[in-house]
């Protein structure tokens, strides 16, 4: 156990995003057993203005990631627009690390930067969740994070605004289920649980 959690949620969305997860978000209890990392594909400084939004709707602290942060339980944490953003493991916890490498498929941050290294995190329980946007970012992060004894879940296409990126992580065969947007707050509280 690090820091006070088992779990680290990572979560990639896109177009439609801001909506669905003040479905999400707001319905998570604060005492959750687990960190969240979110890439949400926006523009700098749409992030920051997103992440305060879901924070004063939410019981959980919701912020935009910054380099150096340390995961804390009931914490969720944005990556900020402009930067791709990492989890790595550090001796004072889990970390943030944020640069400014070159985009993936014209995308920083990208999801699957940020999913590719919670799959390498040890001794945390992972949870990979792709929701709605068009492309394929978080496709070949959801199988690095199945792969690393994950639990993975996609969004379905009736309750995504796009269903371009669960549909194409789904087709990879490591999404071990298909979620309505309503259902996914009980989903991640089944696994994770206070």
């Amino acid at each position: 156990m690090s820091r006070g959690f088992d779990h680290i949620i990572a979560l990639g969305i896109s177009t439609g995003g801001p909506k669905a997860l003040q479905d999400i978000l707001p319905l998570l209890p604060r005492n959750i057993n687990g960190s969240i990392v979110i890439v949400q594909h926006m523009p700098s400084g749409f992030t920051k203005f997103l992440s305060d939004r879901l924070n004063v709707l939410s019981q959980i602290e919701v912020k935009e990631g910054e380099e150096g942060d340390v995961l804390q339980r009931g914490y969720c944490y944005i990556a900020p627009g402009g930067y791709h953003m990492r989890v790595e493991h550090a001796d004072n916890g889990y970390v943030i690390r944020l640069n400014k490498e070159k985009p993936i498929k014209g995308l920083r941050p990208a999801v699957d930067i940020l999913m590719e290294s919670v799959a390498r995190l040890d001794n945390l329980n992972k949870v990979g969740i792709i929701m709605t946007g068009m492309g394929s970012d978080g496709a070949k992060g959801i199988i690095e994070i199945k792969k690393s004894n994950g639990y993975t879940m996609a969004q379905d296409e009736e309750s995504s605004t796009i269903f371009g990126m669960p549909k194409l992580a789904i087709e990879t065969g490591y999404v071990d289920k298909i979620v309505a947007l309503g259902d996914i707050p009980n989903e991640i509280m089944n696994i994770v649980g206070v």
